[in-house]
Parts: structure tokens; C-alpha cells; sequence
């Protein structure tokens, strides 16, 4: 006598269709990619806007002797094309502005992420961000009549007009820029790592620096980059405090001028529009642009080098 098995088949699962559209998240996606859209749209129309111009200027000007060029006077007779001397002074200034911006900022954002308590972390962190809203013209006048005279007193040989303070004052305004979002990075390394260094003995100093730290490197390496970027293209600080004098020289004692500054100073119109010397205003202006943009690119790679995943 044979006996029947009956075998019971799964459920059909269900067929999830949508009913009706949804005109909110339709208008949502719309709005998200149009904003996308106008993000895109002026990146393109800001290199249109600095390559025409720079096209013409370098039918006239080569391009090799612009780049190598020790002398920088566009607006003398005979005129000097060599931006050299608007590189070197940028990069001048940058270099003091990131020897105060980046071990204070990371130095602040480490404190604010393992020392501070919450009270003190509530407190401390609003005030870092609202220094970042100080106008950079206060911070001109402030290293002009504060700063350079501090110098002077402490017989350092600086200029009325110099690098050096310059690069100190951008970096004291970069300082809350790469403690907030070092601060942010170290924030979103998981608790576990933490307790598990504690648990195999190590001290708090041991936790931040060689736990906290290296997990967060690549959020670190990204506020450093949109520090060191914003120290390359600022302006009145530099053009307040650093001078307007293209010199080809590296002592931080002596006015230089850097790209932005020049941009500003020549950009008020004492210069006719369409003749050479305008367009220097659009040949650096790509040259400085390509400068940030080489910047970003190589941090965008260090970034996705060194980044951590969690689960």
C-alpha cells in the first residue's frame, strides 16, 4: 500500500507595485537634480570665464615665459609677464599658515573629540565655528596693527609689510576649519576601537593618537587639503597685510604679493578692459585655479588611499 506525500509549495510572494505616483518625491528628485545641475553649470562657467580671456592673453605672452619668468610688472614699461614671483609669494604665505593651521586645528580637534566633556565640548566647538565667521578684513587689520607690530617689538626684522605675518593670521582663520571637521572625522570612529584599546591597557594619549588618529586620517587629510586651499586663494589678508610688492624671494620678512592679492588689487579698474594687462587678471586667475583644482585631485586620491570603512 503505497501513501501520498503531499508537498506544500511556498507562497507566492507579493508583487509590490506602486498605486499612484508620488508627485512630492518626484518634485524632491527634480529639485536634488537641479541643484546638481547649477553645481555643475558653474564650475563650467567659471573656466569658460577664466579660459577665453587667458587664450588671448597667451597669443600674446608664451606660455614657458610666463611660467619661468623671474619679474612680475604688467603694468611697466617694458611690461614683465614671469608669474614666478605671484607663485612663490603664495606659496610663502601658505607654507606659515599651515604651520600654525595644522597642528593647532588637528590639535583642537583632538581635544574637542577625546579630552573635552560634553559640556565643555557644546561650549568650545560653536565658539571655533564662529571664529571661522570673522571677516577676513578684521583679520587684515588685526595683523596689520597687531601682529607685524608684535614682530617688530620681538626685533624679528620684518617689514611693515611681510610674509610672515600674513601667513600667521591665515593660519590663526584656518585654525577653526580644520578643527571642526578633524573633529567631525575623529567623531565617526566607532566607540568599540576606543574601549578595545583601553581594555588591553593602553592611556588616553595612546587612544587618540594611535587609534583615533589613524582611523580618521582620511577625514583628517581632507580638512587639511580644504585648509591649505583656502590659505592659497585668501585675499585680503594677504593683500592688507603681506603687500603688493612681487618679490621672487622666500625670507617671510619681506612684502611679496601673492596671486590673489594681485587679482584684487588690479581688479579695482584702474585697468582699461581688453588690453594685456587686464587679462593678467584671468591668466593668473587660471593659474591659481589649476593650483586648488591639482590640490583637490590629490586629495580626493589620498582620501579614498587611506579611508576606513565600518560596519
Amino acid at each position: 500500500m503505497s501513501t501520498q506525500q503531499t508537498v506544500a509549495l511556498p507562497p507566492t510572494a507579493p508583487v509590490l507595485t506602486r498605486k499612484r505616483v508620488r508627485w512630492g518625491e518626484l518634485a524632491i528628485r527634480a529639485l536634488l537634480g537641479l541643484a546638481a545641475l547649477i553645481s555643475v553649470a558653474t564650475t563650467i562657467g567659471i573656466v569658460v570665464a577664466l579660459l577665453v580671456p587667458s587664450i588671448e592673453f597667451f597669443r600674446d605672452v608664451n606660455v614657458l615665459d610666463y611660467l619661468t619668468g623671474k619679474e612680475w610688472a604688467p603694468l611697466f614699461e617694458p611690461a614683465k609677464f614671469g608669474v614666478l614671483p605671484l607663485i612663490v609669494g603664495t606659496l610663502s604665505v601658505t607654507l606659515w599658515a599651515c604651520v600654525v593651521a595644522l597642528p593647532c586645528g588637528l590639535g583642537a580637534g583632538i581635544f574637542v573629540s577625546e579630552y573635552a566633556g560634553r559640556r565643555t565640548r557644546k561650549t568650545l566647538k560653536p565658539l571655533l565655528e564662529a571664529l571661522a565667521g570673522v571677516p577676513t578684513i578684521v583679520y587684515g587689520f588685526f595683523g596689520l596693527f597687531f601682529v607685524t607690530p608684535l614682530l617688530q617689538d620681538m626685533s624679528t626684522g620684518v617689514e611693515f609689510f611681510n610674509a610672515l605675518a600674513a601667513g600667521l593670521v591665515i593660519g590663526v582663520m584656518v585654525i577653526p576649519t580644520v578643527a571642526s571637521l578633524s573633529e567631525d572625522a575623529m567623531s565617526a570612529v566607532p566607540q568599540d576601537l576606543r574601549e578595545g584599546a583601553y581594555a588591553l591597557g593602553s592611556s588616553k594619549l595612546h587612544v587618540s593618537t594611535r587609534v583615533v588618529v589613524p582611523a580618521a586620517v582620511s577625514g583628517i587629510i581632507a580638512s587639511f587639503v580644504l585648509g591649505i586651499s583656502r590659505a592659497v586663494g585668501e585675499t585680503m589678508i594677504a593683500l592688507i597685510v603681506a603687500g603688493t610688492l612681487p618679490k621672487l624671494t622666500f625670507d617671510p620678512r619681506q612684502a611679496v604679493e601673492t596671486m590673489a592679492a594681485f587679482i584684487a588689487a588690479t581688479g579695482q579698474g584702474d585697468v582699461p578692459q581688453g588690453t594685456i594687462e587686464y587679462k593678467t587678471i584671468f591668466a593668473v586667475g587660471l593659474t591659481l585655479f589649476v593650483m586648488t583644482f591639482v590640490l583637490n585631485i590629490v586629495s580626493i586620491r589620498l582620501v579614498r588611499r587611506f579611508r576606513e570603512v565600518y560596519e
